[in-house]
């Protein structure tokens, strides 16, 4: 395929279950929740053809983390379906641009590591 390795920083890992993901699947996609499976991440890893390596970090103190992103759903379908993540819980992190900065590194050697540059 053309990707070898997938990394997200706080991302909304089951957009299909939470509201902003819901309001935005309706507004672009329409109404047919159907629709909306090829965007979810939770309803893609199951019939994944390639198993890239997944690295997400989050932050524990992220203000969006229970109500809006779940990464939990992403974690327990990977693990059902023997897809590797790498789920970093970082604590005392909020959905801020310290957040990232802080971990994009890692992000960065997590692809280039995909790409056989290091």
């Amino acid at each position: 395929g053309y990707y070898k390795s997938v990394s997200a920083f706080a991302p909304i890992a089951n957009p299909m279950a939470c509201p902003w993901g819901q309001k935005a699947f309706s507004g672009y996609l329409g109404d047919d929740q159907s629709a909306w499976e090829a965007w979810d991440a939770t309803m893609l890893i199951p019939t994944a053809k390639e198993r890239l390596p997944l690295l997400v970090d989050q932050g524990t103190a992220d203000e969006f983390l229970d109500s809006q992103l779940n990464p939990d759903a992403l974690a327990d379908v990977c693990e059902k379906f023997h897809h590797h993540l790498n789920l970093r819980m970082h604590r005392g992190y909020d959905h801020s641009y310290f957040f990232i900065a802080s971990f994009i590194d890692d992000h960065l050697n997590h692809h280039a590591r995909a790409l056989g540059l290091i």
